[in-house]
């Protein structure tokens, strides 16, 4: 069965996505839809060489994403504000480096879509030799305030999520 479904989680997820996407409870509907869960993650393995992630901390993922959601939200309005405001109000768009401390891939990628997402800043890169994040900034008052909010806000609840324990119960 493992051979058939590697993962049935996903495949669960896709079949209900694809019902609630038709609104439809339909034989052909079911049906297209248990394909496509099966379909989807046989096709899509090499493209996940590491593997699905664990999730080790859902009720803390769900805490990141309303978090984030109000964040998104809040950075919209602002970014707005600075666009209608134009030649009122001109943005201090820089660059900032903020120290990392996560190292697995799938928190990395979680939180370079979390930044990007959220509009105003934009994941430039990782620089290797002091493992920090290179962001831009639309409108940078206070550095520190990035630093602390990324490190804070996204860093520590995916290295909770995503990161391995030590033999203490803390990410390894």
């Amino acid at each position: 069965m493992k051979h058939l479904l590697p993962h049935p989680v996903v495949s669960l997820g896709l079949c209900a996505l694809w019902l609630l996407l038709n609104q439809s409870l339909s034989p052909g509907n079911l049906l297209l839809g248990v394909l496509l869960g099966i379909a989807v993650p046989l096709l899509s393995r090499r493209l996940v060489p590491l593997g699905y992630p664990r999730m080790r901390a859902p009720a803390a993922m769900l805490r990141l994403l309303v978090m984030a959601t109000v964040e998104i939200v809040r950075s919209c309005f602002n970014v707005s504000r600075i666009i209608l405001l134009g030649s009122k109000q001109k943005a201090n768009a820089q660059f900032i480096r903020v120290p990392l401390t996560i190292r697995d891939p799938y928190g990395l990628a979680m939180l370079s879509c979390l930044i990007t997402m959220t509009p105003g800043t934009v994941w430039v890169e990782i620089l290797p030799e002091h493992y920090e994040l290179s962001m831009h900034v639309l409108d940078l008052h206070d550095a520190q305030w990035w630093i602390n909010t990324i490190k804070n806000r996204y860093e520590r609840p995916l290295i909770t999520i995503f990161e391995p324990e030590d033999d203490h119960g803390h990410p390894a």
